[in-house]
């Protein structure tokens, strides 16, 4: 792209319903979840044309040993045997795919690429569910039917005959069960590559490699019991309403017995102020709502990490009186760095946490002074917190502020990372890893009988720049909606058409399958809520949520065709194919999921007993060392970090712009064009603005408006026509929907600590149009 050049028409629009209306936003002022989620899953229901089997599918859902796991988020299942253990997005993500609508032969015979190519994004996945294998014909511009042997013949003869292996790329996203999840890594380390991107590239990396740094652990060290148990919760980047909406059981439980709950968001969301969960029918029949946020912490967008070092500013200064504000006893005996860290604070002025967080030293101190009260507190994080340049730091500065008061290896304390897809956390346990460790691959090529590769793998942001330099020529991806979920959407669109080769393993119609190489297939599967039939009857697979617990998933439904396959079929059939002469039995192990299970038993560090134990009631959780004050650091014990603040200075009249969800949305998939939460109608092409900025530029309310990024690789980026919405967000900032605003995130901007795309870290200036409004 030139510098200073315009984003093409096709990415200044809307991927949600074509715009029947005209846009309209007022204040949300209704409890979180409640009538409005109820009315919500009615209509879902009756619009899916879903109303008996999506409510039976309601009562199986998240229900281990006779339901299915949602496919939706990774907040844990209930423990206590909760009937309605559910939410709006949940129902709306499981009706989605049982829709009766198909997408099989004689939809493509009617529509070529480049016709499908003008639907939007709604329309593409309204379309319904596929229903047979697919490959791209050049010559008709159509998809046409290609037999399953044939398809994977396809893919076997493009991989063998690549130069190098490291010329295929093996991306997933984070539904893919930890059955498939394995075998798929298998497959790619066989052949010989570690290319292996997945969402937690663009999500959740930042949260592992801090973790993994100060704790000897990549994942949050909380469980369910220990948000029974807290009495202090900071949540930190994340709209609770929308990305975890069975959160907001526990936020109510807890505010309940008396919990402190301070949210840390540039928005004041719905889900800080107060709830009705559907499930407690006598609040809902009384309209009684409880309140589940007792004080909201305005960041700036990226100010996250001085917050944080505000409330240990606080601590040491009244640890100079009273020494038991910090627990002296963990820090000696369990912690390395403390010295330097304290140091580290002490060169922290009260200026600069004022002007890097953008919060008032009064507020700050307020804030500090109620976590400094609470005997078991608990810190809680998404992607507010990670897709930023210093998100590693940040995380560490959680890691650092829980470690003064003890809060590691404590009941109802610690840190609590909110993971988004089902089985992100899953995939990445399971092998799903660009960047693996050599005791990983060891204790693995043991028990498989295998060499794997050492070399690093391409990350997600990496596989982008391989498509574009040529040096990456096959894709394939299992789940997910690739082309819209990576930064630098217009570019992110060229690199997918240079391929050689793309695969895409999916439910649903979606943008993927029209952004492709010279060849291309479509290969689809069963959704989480279908039977998927072996030699001993209807199989069963497992997931692992956001707090390590292992369940069981097992669907009901009879499939959308019968011409589906599973992706643990599907990857043994491309496995097969590619490796004509390996020893692995692929389809021995698609016959029977227990015999994948019984090698990632002794292949996986914690799945000893794997098929035994995730049969005995709710699963199993995998242990997790550091929660037993057990740290597998370079010292051996939990690490304090140094880190200067952050600059998030901008110059002059530029902006800092976050993307994010709406309501009425999970991940690529929109729903409609409304924000239920946000009080958006009619319009996804929105940018949500400080009033006095509005007005300092001269907009007024819905004024239509050009936004311009400005990227490391000294390239502009701009979408025209979208429209100011005036909101109450720290003046300099501004927000706006994902995926839509993708595409001005470039690929140079990624995190020099992560690797993560910087999503919600964007420099751009916001200027009036003349162009129509976005659609």
């Amino acid at each position: 792209m030139a510098q200073g050049s315009e984003i093409a028409d096709d990415f200044n629009n809307g991927r949600g319903p074509r715009q029947d209306g005209e846009l309209s936003q007022r204040d949300y002022t209704h409890p979180a979840a409640g009538w409005g989620a109820a009315f919500s899953v009615g209509g879902v229901l009756i619009k899916n044309r879903r109303p008996v089997a999506g409510t039976a599918g309601m009562l199986r859902m998240n229900h281990e040993g006779k339901g299915f796991d949602c496919p939706g988020c990774a907040w844990p299942d209930d423990r206590h045997g909760l009937m309605l253990d559910l939410c709006e997005n949940g129902v709306k993500h499981t009706t989605w795919e049982m829709t009766p609508k198909r997408v099989d032969a004689s939809f493509f015979e009617r529509h070529t690429v480049a016709e499908l190519s003008a639907w939007t994004d709604y329309e593409l996945e309204e379309a319904g569910r596929l229903t047979e294998p697919l490959v791209y014909d050049e010559g008709s511009d159509k998809y046409v039917p290609i037999s399953w042997d044939e398809a994977f013949r396809l893919v076997g003869d493009a991989l063998r005959g690549l130069d190098s292996p490291h010329q295929a790329s093996f991306y997933t996203s984070g539904r893919l069960s930890n059955e498939a999840t394995f075998l798929y890594q298998w497959w790619a380390r066989e052949f010989g590559t570690n290319n292996l991107p997945d969402c937690s590239n663009m999500c959740h990396e930042a949260s592992g490699r801090a973790l993994e740094a100060a704790l000897g652990t990549g994942k949050g060290l909380c469980d369910l019991p220990d948000w029974e148990h807290a009495d202090l919760f900071l949540i930190i980047g994340v709209n609770a309403a929308s990305n975890a909406p069975r959160m907001l059981t526990s936020l109510g439980e807890a505010s309940k017995r008396g919990a402190q709950i301070i949210h840390i968001n540039p928005m004041i969301e719905a889900a800080a102020r107060d709830t009705i969960v559907p499930h407690d029918f006598l609040d809902m029949a009384l309209l009684r709502a409880t309140k589940i946020g007792d004080l909201d912490v305005q960041v700036r967008i990226g100010g996250d990490m001085a917050v944080l070092r505000s409330i240990a500013k606080v601590a040491f200064e009244r640890a100079e009186a009273d020494p038991d504000v910090l627990d002296r006893d963990f820090i000696a005996e369990h912690t390395a760095g403390f010295e330097e860290y304290r140091a580290a604070v002490a060169r922290t002025s009260w200026a600069e946490l004022v002007r890097g967080s953008g919060v008032a030293e009064e507020t700050l101190r307020e804030l500090a002074d109620r976590y400094l009260r609470a005997e078991r507190a608990i810190v809680s994080w998404c992607l507010g917190v990670t897709q930023h340049e210093n998100s590693v730091d940040t995380i560490r500065e959680i890691v650092n502020v829980l470690m003064l008061r003890g809060h590691i290896g404590k009941l109802g304390s610690g840190p609590s990372p909110v993971r988004g897809h089902s089985n992100v956390q899953g995939n990445r346990t399971c092998g799903i890893d660009n960047r693996p460790a050599e005791e990983w691959l060891a204790r693995f090529d043991a028990v498989a009988g295998v060499v794997s590769p050492r070399e690093r793998g391409l990350d997600t942001v990496d596989t982008l720049k391989g498509l574009l330099d040529g040096t990456v020529k096959v894709f394939v991806a299992l789940g997910g909606n690739f082309v819209l979920a990576v930064p630098d959407t217009e570019l992110a669109f060229r690199a997918l058409r240079r391929a050689e080769l793309t695969v895409q393993v999916s439910t649903k119609l979606n943008r993927s399958h029209l952004v492709h190489g010279r060849a291309a297939l479509i290969l689809p599967c069963f959704g989480r809520t279908e039977q998927d039939l072996g030699i001993n009857g209807n199989q069963q697979v497992t997931a692992e949520d956001a707090m390590s617990y292992v369940n069981l998933s097992q669907g009901k439904r009879k499939p959308a065709s019968p011409h589906l396959r599973s992706e643990v079929a599907i990857l043994a059939g491309m496995a097969s194919a590619t490796l004509p002469e390996s020893k692995t039995p692929w389809a021995w192990f698609a016959e029977d999921y227990d015999r994948i299970r019984d090698v990632m038993a002794e292949a996986i560090e914690g799945f000893d007993g794997f098929n035994r134990r995730v049969r005995e009631p709710l699963g199993f959780r995998i242990a997790q060392p550091a929660r037993d004050r057990v740290f597998r650091t370079k010292t051996g014990k939990a690490e304090f970090h140094a880190a200067a603040l952050p600059d998030i200075e901008l110059p002059t009249g530029q902006l800092m712009l976050a993307t994010q969800r709406s309501h009425d949305q999970w991940n690529t998939t929109i729903y409609s064009n409304n924000d239920r939460y946000r009080g958006v109608k009619n319009s996804r092409t929105v940018l949500f603005m400080n009033a006095e900025d509005m007005a300092e530029r001269g907009f007024e309310e819905f004024a239509r408006i050009d936004i311009e990024s400005f990227s490391r690789d000294g390239r502009t980026r701009k979408v025209t026509g979208y429209q100011a919405v005036a909101y109450k967000i720290p003046r300099g900032n501004v927000i706006g929907y994902m995926p839509e605003l993708n595409v001005l995130c470039g690929l140079a901007e990624q995190s020099g600590q992560s690797d993560q795309p910087l999503m919600k870290h964007v420099a751009v200036r916001v200027t009036k149009s003349s162009a129509p409004a976005a659609g």
